[in-house]
Parts: C-alpha cells; structure tokens; sequence
C-alpha cells in the first residue's frame, strides 16, 4: 500500500522527542508499504523540504512550535500546520490509506478532508484524549467552543476507519463514540535495543557535573504544566541537606525556566536540569540514574497517559515511581517494578526514595522485573508488528 502518515511532530532517534511514529514507519516499510510521512520543523530554511530518511518519505512543512509557547501561540500553530499539511495531502497521488496520529486532534482534518474529498480511509491514532486534557487543566473555558470541538472530536472517530488507542483509558474516551470492534489498544512502546542496563559511562558522568556516589532519581521527557513537575521539587526540598540524593531532569518544556529559577530560590543543591539530548544520550544519561520518576498532574484525564518515559524506564531496567492514580499506578504495582507516590504529598516520595536508597536488593529485583516486562510485552519489536497487522486487517 501506498500509505500517507501525518504527524505534526515526527522525530527521528537522532532528535530528542517520542520516536513511536518513526519505528512504526519502519515497520510498514520493512513489509512492502510506501511510507510519507507530513510533519512539521522549524529547522527548515524553506516552506517546505523533502527528504528520505531511512527509507521514509518525509515532507517537513515549515511551523513554528516550541513547549514554552502559550495556550495561544499553540493554537496558532496546530491551525496553521492544519491548513498547510491539507493542502499538501490533496496533493498526493495514489493513497491507499492515511494514518493521523495526535495531538493536537487538528491532525485529523487532512485525513477528513481527504476521506470526504478523494474517498480514501483513514486510520487515527489517539495519543492524548482531546479536547479533554486542556478542558481539565483549564486552558478551554468557553462553553461555545467546548461544545464545538467535542462535535469536532465525534466527527474525526465516526469517520475513521479504525482508531488505535494508547491506553485503556483513552480507549475508553474513544468507546463513547465508536463501537468496540472499530477500535484497538496499542500501548507506548518500550526500546530494549536503545534503553538497557549496562556499565556506567563515568566520563559522562564526570561531564554532566553528577556526583559519582549519589542516589539519583531521574525525570526525562517534557517538563510542561501537565507534568506537574512541581511536586518532585517539593520532595527535593526536604532532602536538600542530604548530599547523597540528586534530581535529574532530561528534557524541556513550557514551565523549565520557571522550575528552574524556583530551584535557584530555595537554594537547592541537589537539582540538576541537563537539557534536551538525542535518545542515545538520554539512553545514556537513564543509565546513570537509580530510580526513574513519572509525573504529572493530579487530574482524572490525565491518568489515562501512555508516557514514553515509563516504557524507556521499563527498558533502561530502572526501579519507576509514578504519582498519577491511573493505569501507569497498576503496571508499576502489578509488575512489582515501582511504587506509586501521592503527588500532593513530597514526604511519599521522600519515604521510597529512601526506601530504595536503602535497599540494593529491591532495587535490583524491580530493575529485572521492569526489564523483562519491557522485553516480553512493552517492546517496539512486539508493538510494531501489532500496529502493521492492525492496518493490514482493517484496510
């Protein structure tokens, strides 16, 4: 098949971001299907450049969007990239299917639009249950406009022709509109050939100003608002008169800076924010740490996440807590390869910090127990051919 894959915010593993859509592709490639993929950069010197990377198709529209944009600014950039990326779909000849993959749920309207106008199906994937998570976190207020996109929301499902859901929870969003038999879980997916346990690079170490002997706890990924990253400087607070424990942030994001200066308010030594770095040196970095932390806000929609993060951590066979009551609560409990903390409660987090820190041994059973999970369910290798067998059934 000829397929058109549109991704607002595709990277390869040599950029920092989720890779998930790339490994897709390769897989779809790997079977005999032509793969063009429509995205967005703002790294381009033209409107629009072409190039084929690793034998995907990729046509890079030039759009501004960084995570430190307002709600705004944001939506500046999911409509403009909405226009262009649909009249570059028209454009294509010979589609047999679209593949959409949010967010932003605007990504659907090429697809739509497509499907109304050339007759060829589309396949979305939910990553995020739009327009729920910025309704709940209040960036959405306006009754009128709540109203409009949940229609907007209906439509995209109604009209696809199958829908790939990243967690049981956003399946469950998808299931208000569609019947059950429309619809598959494909979860995030774990890289145990790019994430894994392995000697310590010291000289890495030495380089990012880490303290050899110290406990680290690692956040990597985005550090937005949905993140609530807060919480974890919280618990940094109370043990910044301890010199064995070290934070790590990998990643960036629209409230950075602002945790950063809070860092620099309280006089916290022990929180170190390393930047964004392409997936071997954050695979690298991971490596280095004791325990990975997944965070986010305290709101119900966001318990439905699917996060990279944690199935990276799967791989990288590290001890995971989470602080979000959902279904990433009932892995990392399930699996006995984490704990879940409060995340209005820092002392929680302090309390298995040192638990862990104290324990070598736990620390060594939840890092197997994490890893073959990573390996025999979680993997890309599993979870890809699920995808490309989910797209030869329904189309």
């Amino acid at each position: 098949m000829n397929l058109l894959y549109i991704h607002q915010y595709f990277v390869t593993p040599s950029e920092s971001g989720g890779t998930r859509s790339y490994w897709l592709a390769k897989e779809l490639i790997n079977r005999g299907h032509e793969v063009t993929m429509i995205t967005s950069s703002i790294d381009i010197s033209k409107k629009i450049e072409r190039k084929k990377i690793d034998g995907i198709n990729v046509i890079y529209i030039k759009e501004d969007y960084q995570q430190s944009m307002s709600i705004r600014q944001r939506l500046k950039a999911f409509l403009s990239f909405m226009f262009k990326a649909s009249r570059l779909a028209m454009k294509q000849k010979d589609i047999d299917l679209v593949i959409a993959t949010s967010t932003p749920l605007t990504v659907g309207v090429p697809a739509l639009i497509l499907k109304w106008f050339k007759g060829i199906p589309y396949v979305f994937e939910v990553r995020d249950l739009w327009p729920e998570v910025p309704i709940q976190m209040g960036a959405i207020r306006n009754k009128l406009l709540i109203r409009i996109m949940r229609r907007f929301e209906k439509s995209i499902y109604k009209n696809a022709k199958h829908i790939i859901a990243l967690s049981p929870g956003m399946l469950e969003g998808v299931l208000k509109y569609v019947p059950k038999e429309k619809t598959t879980m494909i979860p995030n997916m774990s890289k145990i050939d790019e994430f894994w346990p392995r000697d310590k690079n010291l000289e890495l170490e030495k380089s990012l100003g880490l303290k050899q002997e110290s406990f680290k706890i690692i956040h990597f990924g985005a550090i937005g608002l949905a993140n609530g990253v807060h919480t974890i400087i919280e618990s940094a607070k109370l043990l910044n008169s301890d010199k064995t424990v070290e934070f790590i942030f990998v990643g960036g994001g629209a409230i950075k800076e602002q945790l950063i200066n809070k860092c620099k308010d309280l006089g916290l030594s022990n929180v170190k924010f390393l930047g964004k770095f392409p997936m071997q040196e954050t695979s690298e970095i991971v490596n280095l740490c004791d325990v990975s932390m997944v965070s986010f806000l305290d709101l119900p929609i966001l318990y439905t996440n699917s996060p990279n993060k944690l199935f990276d951590s799967l791989s990288a066979g590290k001890p995971i807590i989470v602080n979000s009551s959902g279904w990433t609560k009932e892995i990392v409990e399930k699996n006995n390869c984490g704990f879940y903390v409060d995340p209005n409660r820092p002392k929680e987090l302090v309390n298995k910090i040192r638990l862990l820190q104290n324990d070598t041994a736990l620390i060594k059973q939840m890092g197997e127990n994490a890893r073959n999970l990573a390996k025999n369910k979680y993997d890309k290798g599993l979870l890809c051919k699920q995808f490309a067998d989910t797209i030869e059934k329904h189309v």
